[in-house]
């Protein structure tokens, strides 16, 4: 998964950003004594720097509706906090709501991404959890984050660890807890238990080969055939998978003759659709459960009726 750093910005979503443009030059205005001066520099302190952001103004390619722009400087109110976005990926679903394809979006104009890791720039004079220099994260996840600044309430803002690696820190939010609650929400898993997944490249995937490694549950991963594939195998398994298959492998009649001494999975997980959801559901056992969270390929699920009549499937779409 590609990592962007933050570098946005917008004309046009400047109209709906508070501007200082109209306040009074210190040139213009009438003398003020040092007292009333230095009240003025302490509330002129407190506006974030000029920033850019990647914006779009309707809804399409995102090569073609995006564009980067320049943001006028934000007033930084007593419970705000101003960030200074260090990177912040570019997930499936960001492009998604570019394209007017998913169902959670912002309304437009808006700037992209969801997720990623700021510094603490400036502090609004009320906001004592947070200083200067202090790693966060949007939490809850908060539309926006393809930008170098960001001016939000303190609530917005869940301090972590600034000695986590930066390019884990800026996609802690979506795709590690989607990988747990996978594992946790819609089947009991014990030690020893085995799940099977396609799109097992991905960052939810890699996240779950861990996470099950780190409970004694083995994983059978799916992946596409492509250039790299023996390197693709190598590196999740050197991430904690049991098996990794490529898709053309599993063209036999009876795949659960790969299996060797594992267990039929009893939980499978499925983001791409098409043929490669059939797969997953050939692997698991009687009874088992087929979870769908993503559809990469953007074809339907292909599973055939007797897998849920004679296996017993349950499947959540």
């Amino acid at each position: 998964m590609a990592l962007a750093k933050a570098i946005v910005s917008s004309r046009t979503l400047a109209k709906s950003l508070p501007l200082l443009s109209h306040l009074p030059k210190l040139s213009d205005a009438p003398p003020y004594s040092a007292r009333t001066l230095g009240v003025i520099r302490a509330f002129s302190a407190l506006v974030s720097p000029p920033a850019k952001a990647v914006v779009y103004e309707q809804h399409g390619p995102p090569d073609s509706v995006t564009r980067v722009i320049e943001l006028p400087p934000v007033l930084v109110k007593e419970n705000d906090v101003c960030i200074r976005m260090l990177a912040a990926p570019i997930n499936p679903s960001d492009i998604n709501s570019i394209e007017g394809v998913y169902p959670v979006r912002p309304q437009v104009p808006a700037v992209g991404g969801r997720e990623g890791v700021g510094k603490v720039h400036l502090v609004g004079t009320a906001v004592k959890d947070l200083s200067p220099g202090d790693w966060v994260i949007p939490s809850p996840l908060s539309f926006g984050t393809w930008q170098t600044y960001i001016v939000k309430d303190q609530s917005v803002w869940q301090k972590i660890d600034n000695d986590s690696p930066m390019e884990y820190a800026a996609t802690i939010s979506i795709n590690p807890p989607t990988a747990l609650r996978m594992l946790e929400d819609f089947t009991s898993l014990e030690p020893g238990d085995s799940i099977v997944q396609n799109g097992a490249t991905s960052m939810v995937g890699r996240c779950v080969i861990q996470i099950a490694k780190s409970r004694g549950i083995r994983s059978i991963n799916i992946i596409r055939d492509r250039a790299g594939s023996d390197e693709a195998k190598d590196t999740l398994k050197k991430l904690g998978a049991e098996e990794v298959f490529t898709e053309s492998q599993l063209e036999v009649k009876n795949v659960k003759s790969l299996l060797g001494d594992l267990e039929e999975p009893a939980l499978g997980l499925n983001c791409v659709g098409g043929n490669a959801a059939s797969l997953v559901m050939k692997f698991l056992r009687q009874g088992g459960t087929m979870v769908t969270y993503g559809g990469m390929s953007k074809k339907p699920i292909t599973v055939s009726t007797s897998s849920f009549i004679f296996k017993d499937g349950t499947g959540s779409f």
